[in-house]
């Protein structure tokens, strides 16, 4: 590939990645190629594979999946703004990453079961159990 990657309409996959801001450096962008988390047009490619706009990329960081299509090419990190228009997010990962964001929400809204005694809920209970 030429120095100029970006003129021959191609960039390295986890060069990609890094300039479009999906993960913070371009080394954790190589190990999560290389650990199968990223896949390219559906299948598992290595770091050194080359992103063209049209492709389609699913990528899968903590808890959640991304499936995304390449709009631009990049090998330079810039700023977000730039950045999110390297990429389209697809309808379909949008609502489901909205649905898990609402799934967890309400989970941490749910009471939970009770603990470890606060210090007056102690002292009720020693006093309950002394029957004083």
């Amino acid at each position: 590939m030429s120095p100029g990657g970006e003129a021959a309409g191609r960039v390295r996959l986890d060069r990609w990645l890094w300039a479009a801001r999906l993960f913070k450096t371009r080394a954790l962008a190589g190990e999560a190629v290389d650990g199968g988390l990223v896949h390219l047009n559906g299948e598992r490619v290595k770091a050194a594979h080359a992103v063209r706009p049209g492709d389609r990329l699913e990528v899968r960081r903590g808890g959640e999946r991304l499936e995304l299509v390449v709009r631009a090419l990049a090998e330079q990190r810039g700023p977000a703004s730039v950045a999110q228009q390297l990429y389209e997010e697809t309808a379909a990962s949008r609502a489901r990453r909205e649905a898990e964001a609402e799934r967890r929400r309400l989970a941490a809204a749910a009471p939970r079961p009770p603990g470890r005694p606060d210090k007056r809920s102690r002292r009720r209970i020693i006093r309950f159990s002394r029957g004083g």
